[in-house]
């Protein structure tokens, strides 16, 4: 998958949090802060990796998500990951 297309990351990522952790769709926004707005804890950060994991089949290194804090940050590193950079 050479072609990412962020639109579609973001996609998988809301439906990730809206069955991880019950979020509200409408909450999940580019700018909304994992762990302020989202309410989101280190434990759940790894439960949203783990879960990334497996629906794209990539693995990801911890300190890839380390300096991760809004949905957008994640929709660039999974985007990353899959272009293979």
């Amino acid at each position: 998958m050479t072609d990412v297309n962020k639109e579609q990351v973001l996609e998988q990522v809301t439906s990730a949090l809206v069955e991880l952790f019950e979020i509200d769709e409408a909450d999940i926004t580019p700018e909304a802060q994992l762990y302020t707005d989202l309410d989101l804890d280190s434990i759940d950060a790894v439960d949203s990796v783990v879960h990334l994991q497996k629906v794209t089949g990539k693995k990801i290194k911890p300190e890839e998500f380390k300096e991760v804090r809004t949905v957008d940050d994640v929709v660039n590193s999974v985007a990353a990951l899959l272009k293979g950079e």
